[in-house]
């Protein structure tokens, strides 16, 4: 399955803020956007001003290294919130936020998407009982995530009970039995990461 396999701090110096993409590194002082925020490469410091096919592009590009997806897909999530009712752009941000890497990271069960996904891959979690291995899958309302009995005892997940961070109000999490609920679909007010959809909207719609 193709992936991205480059340094991610390359691509938060390129949105130039934070996409939250190493973990705990990206609250310590090592944080490359702290030591050298301007974009990567011989020209990064140059100041260019964007068009606007230019901001369409930069939130989209944003939007997919938020949550760790190619373009492939990223253009089949905004086909499918087009053909839903509602507002697009929100459509597929809550179709994002719902995939199931993103919601084990909302729950505080691992430190980023991108651990997320390797500990989902790895089969160290499951849904409503289930083993799942695929960290794409979209959840519903209801769902009950859970670490498997075990994987509860490593050191990681021994981490996250200590660490026991504060979740969002569309989940429910048991640090205790390492396990969460999804109570709601999330709405806009709910999704804090800083895109703008409607820039998204207009760069598919031409």
């Amino acid at each position: 399955m193709a992936r991205y396999t480059g340094p991610s701090c390359r691509l938060c110096r390129r949105e130039g803020q934070k996409l939250f993409l190493k973990g705990e590194r990206c609250y310590s002082t090592k944080c490359a956007i702290d030591k050298r925020n301007y974009a990567p490469g011989q020209h990064g410091q140059g100041r260019r001003k964007l068009s606007d096919y230019g901001l369409q592009l930069r939130e989209k590009q944003k939007a997919k290294r938020f949550y760790g997806v190619l373009e492939t897909q990223f253009r089949q999530y905004f086909n499918k919130a087009a053909r839903k009712s509602g507002i697009t752009g929100e459509n597929l941000l809550v179709m994002l936020e719902t995939r199931l890497d993103n919601v084990v990271f909302r729950m505080g069960l691992a430190s980023s998407r991108k651990e997320a996904r390797q500990l989902i891959r790895h089969g160290h979690f499951t849904i409503n009982g289930n083993k799942v291995n695929i960290p794409s899958l979209n959840v519903s309302e209801g769902d009950v995530i859970k670490v498997k009995e075990n994987s509860a005892n490593s050191p990681k997940f021994k981490e996250v009970k200590e660490a026991a961070v504060n979740a969002p109000g569309w989940v429910s999490v048991d640090f205790e039995k390492l396990e969460g609920k999804i109570l709601n679909y999330p709405t806009r007010e709910d999704i804090d990461i800083p895109i703008e959809e409607h820039l998204i909207v207009e760069l598919y719609s031409k």
